[in-house]
């Protein structure tokens, strides 16, 4: 016959609980002293005026949504919230696959996951030498203009002007010589160059009559040529040492109308054969400065340039959690698909797409939390004058409360309404890891 047992005296579990509630007190004053009241400490300054004496009710919040550099900064968190999370995640998932795809997938993920090690100070001076707009020194706007340059080769020479009492003038950027008499030469001597300045392909500038490009009797011909000679040279004449400007655009008008083009060769000379009349004319565009890339760090592409870093830097992150889900993935249900005949496309869209969703979902989430908070990067890649049209909302806090605004009260207003837009997405967060545990 079975004993029956006695039932357990509560007494007896609450003494073998009781301890339990003394591990978490320290947890729990660490939590108080450096989360909870910081958080009431900030609302409760918020309250208050610059000085922290006047009591001033919700003005800083009213200021808040008055103010322009604040609301520019909510604009751009708005920017990033919509943009930055996505893309880290949908790069995340393309890298993902891909690892699996390749032989070396390995050194392919610590490649991409590399940048997870560099703190946001060092990327971020890296990236503003990376967008930095002399070609010299920034790496992309090098690329642009060897991409550029390589299509349109035709050099320029910027601050190119004509010689003062010569016989070509200049007019609305361009340059124009003396009407030519039919079958003679016409000369262009051009000066505010530097002779290093000179293509490598310029040759010592021949008279027009014996120019490569031109001849006697060959119609309207002439010569454009950088008239300065080190130590002296006679204005106007080609003297030795002088070289031709070539890759130089020339149009004969007749009147306003254009009726020919040509370009300098090597030496400088051009010609016109069969029109023995008309006006030379050097377009405006010749003198135009080169391209040199574009302004990643002016107001209209900063935010853009710093999302993209913001992207090299948590790419990995999003890989490696990405990866960790897409090996967990019953396989049978992807070759089952390729046994129908479906193509690798549609098994990622319909199988491989939708069975990571908690996951994908996890890392959008994880990273608009992130974005809300960025900070040091938009300090350090916008430059001062910019600052202002890349500035987000931690940002504005910063500045505002220590950056010279040395006004707490609007930056504590500015710290809760920051706070209150990260909550949704912590509660959100919180909920799928609840879910995911169950």
């Amino acid at each position: 016959m079975r004993t029956p047992t006695r039932p357990r005296s509560s007494g007896a579990a609450l003494r073998r609980r009781g301890p339990a509630p003394l591990f978490l007190l320290p947890a729990l004053a660490l939590l108080g002293a450096l989360v909870l009241y910081p958080i009431g400490w900030s609302v409760v300054r918020s309250l208050y005026d610059a000085p922290g004496t006047g009591f001033v009710g919700l003005g800083n919040y009213r200021t808040a949504f008055t103010d322009d550099a604040t609301l520019t900064a909510l604009r751009n968190s708005a920017i990033w919230v919509a943009v930055a999370p996505a893309l880290v995640t949908g790069l995340g998932l393309v890298f993902a696959v891909l690892t699996e795809k390749v032989r070396w997938g390995t050194a392919f993920r610590l490649l991409v996951f590399m940048p997870m090690a560099i703190s946001f100070l060092a990327a971020g001076i890296t990236f503003r030498l990376v967008y930095e707009q002399d070609p010299a020194r920034g790496v992309l706007n090098a690329a642009a203009v060897a991409v550029h340059d390589t299509f349109d080769p035709d050099p320029s020479y910027p601050g190119a002007r004509p010689r003062p009492g010569g016989p070509a003038t200049a007019s609305d950027g361009a340059v124009r010589a003396v009407p030519a008499a039919p079958g003679s030469a016409v000369a262009v001597p051009l000066v505010g160059l530097k002779p290093a300045a000179l293509p490598a392909t310029a040759k010592p500038a021949a008279p027009a009559t014996t120019g490569s490009a031109a001849s006697a009797g060959a119609g309207v011909h002439g010569t454009v040529w950088l008239d300065v000679t080190p130590g002296g040279g006679t204005p106007g004449t080609i003297d030795p040492g002088e070289h031709g400007l070539p890759g130089v655009t020339v149009r004969l008008l007749d009147g306003q109308r254009q009726i020919a083009t040509a370009t300098t060769a090597a030496d400088g000379s051009f010609a016109f054969p069969g029109h023995p009349s008309g006006t030379v004319e050097l377009p405006a565009s010749n003198f135009a400065a080169p391209y040199r890339g574009l302004a990643w760090l002016g107001p209209g592409l900063v935010t853009p340039a710093i999302i993209g870093a913001y992207l090299w830097i948590w790419a990995g992150f999003a890989m490696v959690v990405i990866a960790g889900g897409l090996a967990n993935l019953p396989r049978e249900t992807l070759e089952a698909a390729r046994m129908d005949g479906a193509g690798e496309w549609q098994i990622f869209r319909r199988i491989t797409v939708p069975q990571l969703a908690p996951v994908l979902g996890v890392v959008l989430v994880t990273m608009v939390i992130n974005v809300m908070k960025v900070f040091d990067l938009v300090f350090v890649v916008a430059p001062g004058p910019v600052q202002q049209d890349a500035g987000v909302l931690a940002l504005r806090l910063w500045l505002v409360s220590f950056g010279g605004g040395n006004d707490q009260g609007l930056g504590s207003a500015l710290g809760v309404l920051l706070l209150l837009l990260v909550v949704p997405a912590m509660v959100l967060n919180v909920r799928r890891f609840r879910r995911s545990t169950r």
